[in-house]
C-alpha cells in the first residue's frame, strides 16, 4: 500500500510538473489577449474538487467513454491520470506567480540581451528552480493526500489500487482505528521525509 501510494503520487507529480512548469512560465512571460482571464481560471482550478475530477476521468475511461478502449479504469494508471489533473493547476499557478515576480525584476536585462519569450521563460525557470522545488513538493503533498478521485477511478481494490488514503478511509469505516491511525502516521512521515530531503538538497545546492 505504501509503495503503491508513493509510485502513483510521484508519477502524477512528474507528469504535472512536465506540463505545469512550462505552462506557468509561458503565462508569466507572454502577453496575449485574455491573459488575465487565463490567470483567473488557473487560480480558480486550485480549488478543483477531487470528486469532480474523479467523475470526469471515470466518464472518460469507462467503457462508454472516449478512452474506454484503453482499458485502464480501476488501475494505477487511471489513478495517476486523475492525480496529475488535480496537481497540474497547483504547479502551474504557483510557478506562474514565482516566474512573473522574477520576470518583473529581470525583464529589461533579458530584453537587452535579446532573449525571446522561450529563452526568457527557460532562463527564469532555471533561476527560480529552488522556489519551484517547493511548488512541486506542494503538488506531491496534494497528490499523496488525495482520496476522492483515486477512490472513484481506482476502485480501492486490495492489492491492486488500494493506497494509503483509501485504506485509511476503509479501515476507519470498518472500525479498525489502530490500523487506520498507523497508516496515517506512515503517510505523514513519508511527506515529512521527502520535504526534509528536498530542504537538505536545496541548502546544499545554495551553499555551492
Amino acid at each position: 500500500i505504501v509503495g503503491l501510494s508513493f509510485r502513483v503520487s510521484l508519477s502524477a507529480v512528474v507528469l504535472a510538473a512536465l506540463v505545469g512548469l512550462p505552462l506557468g512560465a509561458a503565462i508569466a512571460v507572454a502577453r496575449f489577449p485574455g491573459r488575465q482571464t487565463v490567470i483567473v481560471v488557473l487560480n480558480a482550478l486550485l480549488g478543483l474538487p477531487s470528486v469532480v475530477v474523479g467523475l470526469l476521468v471515470y466518464l472518460l475511461l469507462s467503457r462508454a467513454g472516449p478512452l474506454g478502449s484503453m482499458g485502464i479504469l480501476f488501475t494505477p494508471t487511471a489513478m495517476v491520470f486523475a492525480q496529475a489533473i488535480l496537481v497540474t493547476p497547483i504547479i502551474a499557478a504557483f510557478a506562474r506567480q514565482a516566474i512573473e515576480d522574477a520576470w518583473r525584476e529581470y525583464e529589461d536585462q533579458l530584453n537587452s540581451l535579446g532573449a525571446g519569450p522561450v529563452q526568457a521563460a527557460l532562463t527564469l525557470l532555471w533561476d527560480c528552480r529552488f522556489s519551484l522545488l517547493t511548488t512541486v513538493l506542494g503538488g506531491f503533498g496534494r497528490a499523496v493526500a488525495e482520496v476522492g478521485a483515486v477512490m472513484i477511478v481506482g476502485g480501492n481494490i486490495d492489492g491492486v489500487t488500494r493506497v494509503m488514503t483509501t485504506a485509511i478511509a476503509l479501515e476507519t469505516s470498518k472500525g479498525d482505528l489502530p490500523l487506520a491511525l498507523g497508516l496515517g502516521i506512515v503517510l505523514i512521515s513519508l511527506v515529512l521525509a521527502l520535504n526534509a530531503a528536498a530542504h537538505l538538497i536545496k541548502d546544499a545546492a545554495q551553499r555551492r
